[in-house]
């Protein structure tokens, strides 16, 4: 009796497109955070240019808030991309 041929090693097209729209879809989660980082960041901006006084707490705020924004998305951004590069399919 003959062994059986070896079996074909499976595709795995579609694990590497799905890990592919992943890194993508990270990357466009990056950008919205630099976005929302960037509109507060103008409307602190505005506000200390058009109401000094006024709005002075405020703007600070803003700019302090676009400042976290913006490393609490890069942090997450480099955490997700460790984890979806840790499970890379081998082929």
């Amino acid at each position: 009796m003959m062994p059986d041929p070896p079996k074909p090693l499976p595709n795995y097209d579609q694990q590497r497109l799905a890990a592919s729209r992943t890194r993508m879809a990270n990357e466009r989660t990056l950008l919205t955070y630099v976005r929302t980082s960037l509109a507060l960041m103008a409307f602190g901006l505005a506000l200390l240019q058009f109401h000094p006084e006024r709005g002075g707490r405020l703007g600070y705020s803003a700019l302090a808030a676009a400042g976290a924004t913006m490393l609490v998305g890069w942090l997450r951004y480099r955490t997700r991309r460790r984890d979806i590069e840790n499970c890379r399919v081998p082929g």
